[in-house]
């Protein structure tokens, strides 16, 4: 049974995280790391997309996640 990444959403089989979100020895990478990432799929994804507006739109989605719900970048956006 499958269930969602607490850091990206993903879909996976087991663990709190998928293999995107954790480094090589298997920890939850950093906020910006992870962060970045996702801004970077974000423009990829929507190529009319400004950076500023994929800023704000991931950080509203880590606002949802687990992993991140509670931290300060985040709930500094007011997400």
């Amino acid at each position: 049974m499958s269930h969602s990444c607490e850091s990206c959403g993903m879909s996976i089989e087991s663990g709190r995280y998928c293999q995107y979100c954790v480094d090589a020895s298997g920890q939850l990478q950093d906020f910006e790391t992870r962060f970045e990432r996702m801004v970077q799929w974000a423009l990829r994804e929507d190529s009319g997309l400004d950076r500023a507006t994929a800023e704000q739109r991931t950080l509203a989605y880590l606002a949802r996640m687990p992993a991140w719900a509670q931290h300060p970048r985040v709930l500094g956006a007011g997400g």
